[in-house]
């Protein structure tokens, strides 16, 4: 659509996996098409604003729903269709995968409209099943197909920090690293991130499949279910994965403590060792007369020998009680 930027994809599915694109004329597409008809709409873009107010002949009502800010996981029925507002991981270059993305809809038994402000991978995954005539066939299947690629995605990201926060876990026992605690904060902000929004969709789900649309199909509400079942696995993951990290946090802070203690007592028994050798040497070399030895041309040696005779009975009484 490179006359139109707020257009990012429009199609009439053919109800046989695959679709056919459209690339003008939008309006009566969306109008007078009998075919299920999707348009993915970038909605950042004035015209795609533009388009919803003046040919979507969607209500007011609704296309706020549509573009409100509030982008937490929710189902409202509105003019015989669904809003949905879904979460997806962020796969756009160099985005964390916790910041997650915004998917909104309003779906009916032939119209499919999907908007987003930033690209949604699951959207390509659904161009590209099309190309390939694997796709969705209708409305229902397309919820179903597009519920599956988000929490599919989400499951990935799941796996990977639960993998992350497995070789933490292995390094904090091999070697103890301050460096190892960024880390370990890291998977934690991303798990708390990505449960901020997994949770609500997690209900958004288990509430769709019950959901009253002659366009959802027995099959639908199955596949649905199942999605809803895998995202409440991620919960638990997360959930999972968020213990391991605190305890793995918990566990590295416990070692360092150690680490700093156990060098705190090795300077402070150098300490005691040194403290009445540093005594009698300072009192040795005070710049007055009477200092015994002074003309003396072995006396040095003497002194040398007391220190070591000191410092051997200091380190014997540690010994003795222990204490090294």
């Amino acid at each position: 659509m490179e006359d139109n930027p707020g257009f990012v994809y429009c199609a009439a599915l053919d109800g046989n996996g695959s679709a056919r694109e459209i690339t003008k004329d939008w309006g009566e597409a969306w109008q007078r098409s009998a075919a299920t008809v999707w348009f993915h709409l970038d909605f950042s873009d004035d015209s795609a604003r533009d388009w919803l107010e003046t040919q979507s002949n969607l209500s007011e009502l609704t296309i706020q729903m549509l573009v409100s800010d509030d982008t937490r996981p929710r189902i409202t029925a509105a003019e015989g269709g669904l809003v949905i507002c879904l979460r997806a991981v962020n796969c756009n270059p160099g985005a964390d995968p916790d910041d997650m993305v915004s998917l909104r809809l309003w779906i009916t038994n032939n119209r499919v409209l999907t908007m987003r402000r930033r690209r949604v991978a699951a959207i390509d995954d659904i161009r590209s099943a099309l190309v390939r005539s694997d796709g969705p066939t209708d409305s229902g299947d397309f919820l179903e197909f597009l519920c599956d690629k988000l929490t599919h995605r989400i499951a990935e990201v799941a796996g990977e920090i639960d993998e992350g926060v497995d070789s933490l876990e292995d390094e904090i026992l091999e070697k103890e690293r301050s460096i190892l605690r960024t880390q370990i904060l890291k998977y934690r902000r991303m798990i708390i991130g990505l449960r901020k929004y997994v949770i609500p969709q997690r209900e958004l789900l288990s509430r769709l499949q019950n959901e009253r649309a002659p366009w959802l199909s027995e099959m639908d509400r199955l596949r649905l279910r199942e999605s809803a079942e895998r995202s409440n696995r991620c919960v638990d993951d997360l959930d999972a994965a968020r213990d391991r990290a605190a305890m793995a946090q918990e566990e590295l802070n416990a070692r360092l403590s150690e680490q700093m203690n156990r060098t705190i007592f090795i300077l402070s028994i150098v300490a005691t060792i040194f403290l009445p050798l540093g005594l009698l040497t300072g009192l040795l070399g005070i710049n007055v007369g009477g200092i015994p030895g002074a003309n003396t041309p072995w006396a040095f040696l003497v002194v040398c020998g007391m220190l070591l005779v000191i410092a051997a009975i200091l380190y014997y009484i540690f010994k003795k009680k222990q204490i090294i």
